[in-house]
């Protein structure tokens, strides 16, 4: 599904379209509370983590997944991937199975089975927090502070899954950013037990791009987040383009990329994510930026997650 958010979604005020949507946002609350009571839970042999989210796409759900897998593979752990099968997102299952073991199903109860059948002793959910059908033993619902909850509405009439109030299914908040008080409380008010942690991205390439004319172009859940993190490493971005999440690019949509690139003798430069759906011919003639997920507190994260699995 190629989906460009709309605008008025990150608006702090209530704007026209979000009230004329928000009984269809209703609507939507109505289906999401009735899965909750009557989907049958499923109960697993192994430790279930699920990494989530309640804001639409952009949070950093699969680089935080990616972490957590290193993480527990270094405390002696055999853990897994798994994933309900989506046609588009086969970029994110791209990312997961270069690093570790990935299990993927039109279920996400089937790709458990199958993995738990294979020896794996720690499940990883990218993505599976509005999935009712998996009892989770630990949940973690990942934020990024320049979006944080948008105008606070509900799909359609804003970017939510669920409200804030959800927060009291889940164990750990992840905040992408810089500490943020207000962000902290509001988290609390919803759920006073949850532990709260703080994450950064870290590229790891970004001085091949210093000194250069770069046009950037990004099909993920927030664009404007990549665009920020070049300029916060002072890269000389002489345009930026924005797509729909998971955009499969077509080859005439690139070429004229390309072509743009040459005429300003500017380097083509994107994320990892986009880059895996570009067709492998047209690859040599972009780069991307490769980036690392940091936890702060990574010690006392890692004590907390000892206790759940």
């Amino acid at each position: 599904m190629n989906f460009l958010k709309p605008k008025f979604w990150d608006k702090d005020q209530i704007s026209f379209f979000s009230i004329f949507l928000f009984p269809f946002s209703l609507c939507f609350k109505l289906i999401n509370l009735s899965r909750s009571i009557f989907v049958k839970k499923n109960k697993f042999s192994i430790p279930i983590i699920c990494v989530g989210n309640i804001y639409l796409g952009g949070t950093g759900k699969t680089p935080l997944s990616i972490e957590l897998f290193s993480i527990l593979k270094k405390l002696n752990k055999n853990p897994a991937f798994i994933r309900k099968k989506y046609k588009n997102y086969q970029d994110e299952i791209d990312l997961l199975s270069n690093t570790g073991a990935t299990y993927e199903d039109k279920t996400r109860k089937n790709a458990l089975d199958l993995a738990i059948k294979n020896s794996i002793d720690v499940a990883i959910l990218d993505d599976g927090f509005q999935d009712f059908s998996i009892k989770k033993d630990l949940s973690i619902i990942c934020f990024n502070e320049k979006q944080w909850v948008g105008n606070n509405f509900v799909m359609p009439a804003g970017p939510l899954r669920e409200n804030l109030s959800a927060l009291n299914r889940a164990h750990f908040a992840i905040i992408n950013g810089s500490k943020n008080i207000h962000m902290e409380k509001k988290i609390f008010e919803n759920n006073k037990l949850i532990k709260i942690f703080y994450t950064k991205y870290i590229p790891e390439n970004i001085g091949e791009f210093k000194n250069k004319k770069i046009i950037s172009f990004a099909g993920i859940g927030n664009p404007n987040n990549f665009f920020n993190l070049l300029r916060e490493n002072n890269i000389n971005l002489l345009e930026k383009i924005s797509f729909p999440d998971h955009y499969n690019y077509p080859d005439i949509k690139l070429k004229n990329l390309i072509n743009r690139g040459k005429d300003l003798n500017a380097t083509l430069l994107t994320t990892e994510k986009d880059y895996l759906r570009i067709d492998q011919n047209i690859r040599k003639s972009i780069q991307y930026l490769k980036v690392k997920l940091v936890i702060e507190n990574e010690k006392q994260f890692i004590e907390e997650l000892k206790k759940f699995i």
